[in-house]
């Protein structure tokens, strides 16, 4: 099984259930999709920053990027991983809002130059509200950004949007993907 497959087959063991959930948008589902079970998840972290350093082969990358929480575990994987690859990436986190103490930064991280070119990193975008906050951070702290990945399209309207705004977005997977995979009712190992 190739690392696309096994990362695949983590989302649908790990982080895919069926019932009645409430969105983050508060919009009503039948199913879930809890990506942080695969992005803190040994494995799944390893391979989902595995995937991402591809995708961003031969791009100019100076960060990878993300919102609190979604993001956190991914960013500090590829960020991590970067290194041991020979094309370090550095780390920025996007808070929710503004610290009221010590800098008062929305964007946390080391200091690049203007126009650093930056990937937004997201474990699911269903509306795509915190990326968009992010997006909207880092371009107001000088970044530029470069490209968003997301580990599932959740389908809806965020993809889309973001695409309508300008912005090139490389999903790894969609919902449709995760769904496909027949359930295994054996709980992968942790």
């Amino acid at each position: 099984m190739d690392n696309r497959e096994r990362l695949l087959r983590l989302l649908r063991t790990l982080a895919y259930r069926e019932g009645d959930f409430t969105l983050r948008s508060g919009e009503k589902s039948r199913y879930y999709l809890d990506g942080k079970q695969v992005t803190m998840h040994p494995e799944g972290a390893y391979l989902l920053a595995k995937e991402i350093l591809e995708r961003l082969r031969g791009l100019d990358i100076a960060a990878i990027a993300g919102p609190t929480l979604g993001a956190d575990p991914i960013v500090g994987a590829v960020c991590a991983l970067s290194y041991s690859e020979g094309t370090p990436l550095a780390a920025l986190i996007v808070r929710k809002e503004t610290k009221d103490h010590g800098t008062g930064q929305l964007v946390e991280g080391p200091m690049l130059p203007p126009g650093s070119p930056v990937a937004v990193v997201e474990d699911v975008i269903t509306r795509g509200g915190m990326v968009k906050h992010s997006i909207q951070a880092l371009e107001s702290a000088g970044y530029r950004v470069a490209r968003v990945l997301c580990l599932v399209d959740r389908q809806s309207t965020g993809v889309q949007e973001l695409r309508d705004a300008g912005y090139v977005v490389d999903p790894i997977f969609t919902l449709e993907d995760v769904r496909s995979v027949p359930f295994n009712t054996e709980r992968t190992e942790s």
